[in-house]
């Protein structure tokens, strides 16, 4: 038998730039496998980088948008233009960028399973303050069926992640063909500290390791080879290094955070370690710069 299932709820209103009205999801229909909404845009806009742990397809109904995606290098946009009358789909675990670059375009956006906070990997531009709109849909979800990011574990669909280091334990441990483990790794709740945003890399290090000695690196891994060595990678909220707490700042704007349930593995035949990247400091361990790895 038909029945009613919900109601259209605005859940972003962007005065005069655009409006994301939910009809099926957490907050539309109080459903989590399946959401749909439609998004109007009134005026030229960009969404930052996102990488969903959702499938999602866009339908273009009106006007065009853009899919900007990063190349192999990591220094080369590729823009996927998509007009109206298209859909485009884009996979769970993919780090990509829409961009509204006219006003009147309108699009229904359609996610499997249904779009939630945490479930989003949002990497705003520094200076841009989004805070608002982050903190509604967190209120929002909190009050349907949608979990909160801080108690919630999502296996993670990102390929990619980053690990930041003491670079002489690093090298003991690939001496030893042993696993690597931080320091605080039992104290921490048995995992390893990661990142799916390269761009929060230094803001973390500097947060947490600036009193520590010596040189650090950042290790590139992979999700999927770390899976294979029978480690899990879930996405959770921010979490202590071992007696340093978070900032606050983290909670309020959901950052999700890839922590990785087990050490890393050190032999060169585990494919885990994709690229090691120096990291610079200045006299006062204060940490500046990742060399090599585009935009930090």
């Amino acid at each position: 038998m038909p029945k009613l299932i919900g109601k259209a709820q605005r859940v972003v209103n962007v005065d005069g730039v655009l409006s994301i009205d939910e009809y099926v999801g957490n907050v539309g229909s109080q459903s989590d496998d399946l959401s749909i909404a439609v998004v109007q845009i009134r005026q030229p806009t960009a969404e930052p980088w996102l990488t969903l742990d959702y499938d999602e397809w866009m339908v273009v109904i009106k006007g065009s948008l853009e899919i900007h995606t990063m190349a192999e290098d990591k220094a080369t946009t590729n823009v996927l233009t998509v007009p109206e009358g298209e859909t485009v789909f884009i996979a769970k675990g993919e780090r990509f960028r829409p961009v509204f670059p006219h006003a009147g375009a309108m699009y229904v956006p359609v996610c499997i399973p249904a779009f939630r906070p945490d479930r989003c990997l949002r990497e705003d531009e520094e200076g841009v303050d989004t805070s608002d709109v982050a903190e509604h849909l967190v209120k929002l979800h909190s009050q349907g069926t949608a979990s909160s990011l801080s108690t919630t574990k999502t296996t993670t669909t990102i390929k990619t992640v980053y690990h930041m280091c003491q670079q002489t334990l690093w090298n003991q441990a690939v001496a030893s063909g042993k696993a690597y483990f931080p320091p605080t790794f039992r104290k921490d709740g048995y995992f390893t500290h990661a990142t799916a945003v390269p761009s929060r890399l230094l803001e973390t290090a500097n947060h947490f390791y600036t009193a520590s000695v010596g040189d650090w690196i950042c290790l590139e891994l992979s999700t999927d080879k770390l899976q294979d060595a029978g480690i899990m990678t879930l996405l959770e909220g921010p979490k202590p290094v071992g007696d340093q707490a978070v900032e606050e700042h983290w909670k309020t704007e959901q950052w999700a955070c890839p922590h990785i349930y087990g050490g890393i593995p050190t032999r060169e035949d585990s494919g885990v370690v994709l690229r090691t990247y120096p990291m610079k400091r200045d006299e006062q361990g204060k940490f500046l710069h990742v060399v090599g790895l585009s935009d930090v």
